[in-house]
């Protein structure tokens, strides 16, 4: 398979092109800056003005869509938040208009979410079926991702949403900053530690994505996150007991408010999501176990 990745520079798309490489696919990743062609990665250049990205990407069977401003970047000033929201949606625009313009189509767009896009809730358990979605800046920015992403239906493209929870890994993702404390011997409970985590190893981040490009009978929203979701103390002890460090120091919410503003609620809010779609599809997870997880990105 030909797979074109936007985003493909970034700490889920370096993941994923890793994992179809490995498999024999062959990827092309757009980029502002692409380099020289080498290891079956081509690299086209788009979303500048002197960029032509459709001649370059005819013959391609898919596109994953990943391409945005990162979340975990910084305070969420007014501006960031204009960021965070106008690359995705400029993103796509043009990603709609490249498809509109291929002489050949490709089978599917696997367009990257996040599980934001579900109210907060500590007794609420989510899946696809969920009919109740939520309201505030992170939950409104998926919802009109994904209803644009939708868009390349009219090109007869199948689309999926992959709805990311906390993507776990040692070199990017939320993980590094909450495993921070504790190598300091200062971790403990975040904020009332009763707040849920639906989490996800990055490598099944990247094998969830893979399959929803194989699955033909896969389409609309799917949820990425292990079967096994966590309160935020159960979570914090994980990591504790993992880097052999204790978990005593407790993190009060105003603290994070204060620091963080209102990019706190991704620690102090959270929901309980669970994987249905993908294991329906018949979806197993290498990591449906924290501590199996944990003990993989800290080997």
């Amino acid at each position: 398979m030909k797979v074109a990745i936007t985003g493909g520079t970034g700490f889920v798309g370096k993941e994923l092109t890793r994992l179809l490489l490995d498999r024999g696919d062959e990827v092309v990743i757009l980029t502002r800056n692409p380099k020289t062609t080498a290891n079956k990665i081509t690299y086209v250049k788009w979303l500048e003005k002197d960029a032509d990205p459709e001649k370059q990407l005819e013959g391609v069977d898919a596109f994953v869509n990943l391409a945005g401003t990162s979340i975990n970047d910084g305070r969420w000033s007014e501006e960031q938040k204009k960021m965070i929201y106008s690359s995705r949606m400029d993103a796509t625009n043009e990603l709609l208009r490249i498809i509109h313009k291929l002489e050949k189509k490709p089978k599917v767009l696997v367009n990257a979410s996040a599980v934001g896009i579900y109210p907060p809730s500590q007794t609420v358990t989510y899946t696809e079926a969920s009919a109740e979605l939520g309201s505030d800046f992170l939950a409104q920015t998926v919802r009109d991702w994904e209803i644009l992403a939708h868009r390349a239906e009219e090109d007869g493209l199948r689309v999926a949403c992959g709805r990311f929870g906390i993507v776990l890994g040692k070199n990017g993702g939320a993980l590094p900053l909450m495993a921070l404390p504790y190598k300091m011997f200062a971790g403990g409970t975040v904020g009332s530690g009763k707040q849920w985590l639906s989490w996800v190893h990055i490598k099944d981040v990247a094998r969830a994505l893979a399959f929803a490009l194989d699955t033909d009978q896969l389409s609309g929203a799917f949820n990425v996150t292990a079967p096994s979701p966590k309160q935020m103390k159960d979570f914090g002890k994980e990591i504790a007991h993992t880097l052999g460090r204790p978990h005593w120091i407790p993190v009060p919410s105003f603290a994070m408010k204060a620091i963080l503003g209102e990019k706190s609620q991704l620690v102090l809010e959270g929901q309980r999501v669970l994987p249905t779609v993908l294991q329906q599809h018949g979806f197993q997870f290498k990591f449906s176990n924290l501590r199996s997880a944990l003990a993989d990105i800290y080997k």
